[in-house]
């Protein structure tokens, strides 16, 4: 929840006012008529233990600037093993590409990749001149470089922190020194320079701009973390929750609905500018449950990241009855060496971030926090080894208690660089049968 009650009334205004936005159509090209203005579709792919999730925000200020949601896709692929994967990855980008312009009649895709995402959207640019033909622009998000625009296709290079010397020989190359890795992806700054590439003219807004008449839809797909696989053999449930406790306000959930194949689930009808969570109820394991703040607007990529029951990172979470163990995530790193320039992060009133668990260096945007050793102590002075050798991940020793159970609150306060306060509130579930996920706003 906002903290600030004239930051939210003026993003309610705001709506209203540009309300015409989610219909209004921007400028189309020369000769598309006016009454049905032309829209290529956008294709992100995803770095290293990415998802769908690095473009949720900038998908979501697309659609507020009038384009169709159902046109913006995320390619989603195993990227622990993209090097022994490539040619699959490249038929399932053919079959992405060929359904989305047979859908629209667009004359091609965009294209986007961010980190390891380029070294998959550039080998496929250049693996066939018919598979560059198809692609209209091409952007590249803090990954490689190249001697020319890959496949020849229109390309635009944004670079975050690091190296001023990377570029894209002949493409337009922008830096923003001041922003981390996956911050390039979800910032407003990117999306005004991907914006006015794609379509040749500022856009109308950065904001996300909120629906405030008629009902939001949201739809995603729960998915084992880092592989992209979909999650089988559980149920998905989304409950309403109170905005200011994170409790549930009804007995039976909003929606009920089996996970199979690929994981995918909605669309969902949800009021935009209500709170929700969203619960991965598998027999005989911990329920994993997950808190966002409002959608504001429809949304088809949320994804739910877990692990199977006893696997991976979820298997290195100490549990009992007396703690819960939250995880905490966001599209742009956390900076807890970096003074007043950088992130806080409260946990029931206690400060969490610092030099040790989230320096700069480490580009964390997920952080793993619980009683380890199930001992009641806090202990900050180091980061828990095993998560903070995961690339983008960080783990820290917190007690958070967890009686009575899922009767209390945790409080999760977020002041983020830059500015801006957000304040969720979660129940605190056991550990020992629940895991809580975070999902905080980047923007």
């Amino acid at each position: 929840m906002r903290t600030s009650r004239r930051r939210l009334l003026a993003l309610l205004v705001g709506g209203a006012l540009a309300a015409g936005l989610s219909v209004t159509a921007v400028p189309s090209p020369a000769g598309a008529s006016p009454a049905q203005p032309s829209y290529r579709p956008v294709i992100f792919v995803h770095g290293s233990a990415g998802s769908a999730s690095q473009f949720q925000t900038q998908a979501k200020r697309l659609a507020s600037n009038g384009y169709p949601i159902d046109i913006i896709e995320a390619h989603e692929y195993d990227s622990p093993n993209v090097a022994t994967i490539l040619p699959q990855i490249y038929a399932g980008l053919d079959a992405r590409i060929s359904r989305l312009l047979a859908a629209t009649g667009a004359d091609g895709v965009d294209l986007l990749g961010h980190s390891l995402g380029t070294f998959v959207v550039q080998g496929y640019l250049t693996s066939s001149p018919a598979r560059a033909a198809r692609v209209a622009h091409y952007v590249n998000l803090d990954g490689r470089t190249a001697a020319s625009p890959p496949g020849g296709v229109p390309t635009l290079a944004i670079w975050g922190e690091g190296d001023p010397a990377r570029a894209i020989v002949g493409a337009r190359n922008v830096h923003f020194p001041d922003q981390s890795h996956t911050q390039t992806v979800s910032s407003r700054e990117s999306f005004d320079e991907i914006f006015r590439f794609l379509r040749g003219a500022a856009p109308r807004t950065t904001q996300i701009v909120p629906q405030i008449l008629g009902t939001a839809r949201v739809s995603g797909r729960a998915v084992l973390f880092p592989s992209n696989a979909g999650v089988t053999d559980a149920t998905l449930e989304v409950w309403p929750v109170n905005p200011l406790t994170g409790g549930r306000l009804t007995h039976r959930p909003a929606h009920r609905v089996p996970l199979t194949g690929d994981g995918s689930f909605g669309p969902f009808p949800v009021l935009a500018t209500a709170r929700y969570e969203f619960a991965v109820v598998r027999a005989g394991a911990a329920t994993h449950h997950f808190y966002f703040a409002p959608f504001l607007r429809s949304d088809s990529f949320v994804r739910l990241l877990t692990s199977p029951p006893g696997e991976g990172l979820g298997a290195l979470v100490d549990t009992s009855d007396r703690h819960t163990a939250l995880t905490i995530q966001r599209q742009k790193e956390w900076w807890g060496d970096q003074g007043e320039a950088g992130d806080k992060l409260w946990i029931n009133g206690r400060s969490v971030l610092n030099a040790a668990n989230t320096p700069r260096a480490k580009r964390a945007i997920a952080i793993f926090a619980f009683d380890d050793g199930s001992d009641r102590v806090t202990d900050l002075s180091a980061p828990l080894p095993e998560f903070f050798a995961q690339t983008f991940i960080t783990g820290m020793d917190v007690f958070i208690p967890a009686a009575p159970a899922h009767l209390g609150l945790v409080s999760i306060a977020v002041g983020h660089r830059g500015g801006g306060l957000d304040v969720l509130t979660v129940p605190n579930w056991r550990s020992s049968e629940h895991r809580v996920t975070v999902n905080v706003d980047d923007a």
